[in-house]
């Protein structure tokens, strides 16, 4: 029996990188394959590929058995290959089934839109494979979950029986992510084969029957689910063991640091997108918020690190309230900001490592004298902290945008802890980086609240919460429904907060 795909040493260059060497293939009918690797690994590129949005520079495709020649999206639909991308491809302001038959419409007398039969069957292919949507709803109504049902049910509708499914749970509660496993394992079972790229290599791990690992563009191996575990699939994605649990120390929190009272902050629509929240935070202690994206966390953050003005409310630091919301204010007052875009708020891209690790310091004395900046004094610092945070190339000359995610953002977190900040605002810390940047950028923050700084933890990967945490606060519709202490919450009841479908009294600051 033939294969569902078979990709013979495909190769990919792009200037200056390899993205793909020789990588060779094959995927079964009916199967989970899950494609893990670093960041940078090659693993998009390679289904890029498959789907026809890349030509590969060298090697074959076959799609059950038969050769593609002369790939493209529109040749890869008709051979039966749907891809899901991370980022969804629908229209907000269509219905469902406008989305869903949206190039593929029916009509009726040769001119019309036949909309009752464009209905009918997105209700018939939705219902076969046990994916209820409305028709009629607007994709813009609907929540994260659903609409990558949606996207599901689209390819469906248009024959795929391959199925690509780029990081298809990023931004999925616990809840939804249940009910995507249970969307793959129905595909499965009626002969569909599913082609999973993740990082979470717990959830790879539950789903797929069998796991790929790239490495700089190389296959480094092809791991059977029930055979392997995570610390052997980091191994080989990251070329070394990797440490899933950090260590933290036993402290108890000190003095409140950081409280927040009656918060009400506008978003960008004129609505309040914060609405009236209050929290507290001690020294020693990181309080990390949950939530879907998209319930206040980005204008609470900047609020915080003086981005955004408030609305009414009140951010009292070291028992002072603030009177002004401005970085430089905040800054002086002891808050560090790790923003959830390193490339568009944290770095200044066209200058150097050096610059960004001194930047927004050019005022103390150090680094400046009454008329020039102290460049030796710059240099100096800007090695000694490549070296300590392992920015690679070690090279604190090199322009910034020339490094990989992993160590940008090592570049912003060791700006920002160089400060030795009261409060660190952490958001989206290390969204896109892979295992190994992953690893370092958990160690620093567990280091700055050992060292008796507060810590703000904002992010959507609950794994991540959970570890580094020791309070947690859920955020649903601009409000805080639910508090809770790390070691006592479980993934289940946080995905129940962050759906709304629970809520708990909020609890008073501690005296």
């Amino acid at each position: 029996m033939a294969y569902a795909v078979e990709l013979k040493n495909i190769k990919k260059v792009f200037p200056g990188t390899v993205a793909n060497d020789n990588i060779s293939l094959e995927v079964e009918q009916g199967e989970v394959f899950a494609i893990v690797g670093e960041n940078g690994a090659g693993k998009t590129t390679l289904m890029n590929i498959l789907y026809g949005l890349y030509e590969p520079d060298a090697g074959e495709i076959y799609i059950f058995g038969k050769k593609v020649e002369n790939n493209s999206p529109r040749k890869a639909i008709k051979l039966g290959i749907g891809m899901v991308h991370q980022h969804f491809m629908l229209i907000p302001k269509f219905t469902v089934y406008e989305n869903i038959v949206l190039g593929e419409e029916f009509v009726k007398n040769g001119i019309l839109l036949d909309r009752n039969k464009a209905r009918e069957e997105v209700k018939r292919v939705s219902q076969l494979y046990g994916l209820e949507v409305d028709p009629d709803e607007k994709v813009e109504n609907l929540p994260v979950g659903i609409q990558q049902r949606v996207e599901v049910v689209k390819v469906l509708f248009r024959g795929a029986e391959i199925l690509i499914l780029d990081e298809p749970t990023a931004v999925l509660t616990p809840q939804e992510t249940k009910d995507l496993f249970k969307t793959i394992r129905s595909l499965k079972e009626s002969g569909k084969t599913v082609i999973f790229i993740s990082h979470k290599l717990k959830e790879v791990l539950e789903i797929a029957d069998r796991i790929a690992v790239l490495k700089n563009g190389k296959l480094k191996g092809i791991e059977n689910a029930r055979e392997t575990d995570e610390r052997k699939l980091a191994r080989l994605m990251v070329g070394r063991d990797v440490i899933f649990e950090v260590p933290k120390r036993e402290k108890k929190p000190q003095d409140v640091i950081l409280e927040v009272k009656n918060l009400v902050i506008m978003g960008d629509k004129g609505i309040p997108a914060v609405k009236g929240i209050s929290f507290y935070l001690r020294k020693y202690e990181i309080l990390g918020f949950a939530g879907v994206e998209g319930n206040g966390q980005r204008e609470l953050v900047e609020a915080l690190t003086g981005l955004r003005p408030v609305k009414e409310g009140k951010i009292i630091i070291k028992g002072k309230e603030l009177t002004e919301f401005d970085p430089w204010v905040l800054r002086r007052q002891g808050v560090a900001h790790i923003p959830e875009d390193r490339r568009d708020r944290g770095l200044v891209l066209p200058f150097s490592v050096s610059h960004n690790l001194f930047i927004g310091r050019q005022r103390e004395g150090f680094f400046s004298g009454r008329l020039f900046l102290r460049k030796d004094n710059i240099d100096s610092f800007s090695k000694q902290k490549v070296e300590e945070y392992d920015i690679r190339p070690h090279n604190p000359e090199l322009v910034v945008d020339s490094l990989s995610g992993g160590n940008q953002q090592k570049v912003v977190v060791a700006r920002e802890v160089s400060y030795e900040p009261d409060i660190l605002v952490a958001s989206q810390p290390t969204r896109g980086l892979d295992v190994g940047a992953t690893e370092f950028v958990h160690e620093k923050l567990i280091e700055q609240r050992d060292a008796g700084r507060a810590v703000v933890l904002i992010s959507f990967e609950l794994d991540e919460i959970m570890r580094l945490s020791d309070r947690i606060a859920v955020l649903y519709g601009g409000e805080i429904v639910g508090e809770l202490s790390a070691e006592e919450v479980t993934e289940e009841e946080l995905g129940l907060l962050m759906l709304g479908l629970k809520r708990y009294e909020k609890r008073e600051v501690p005296a």
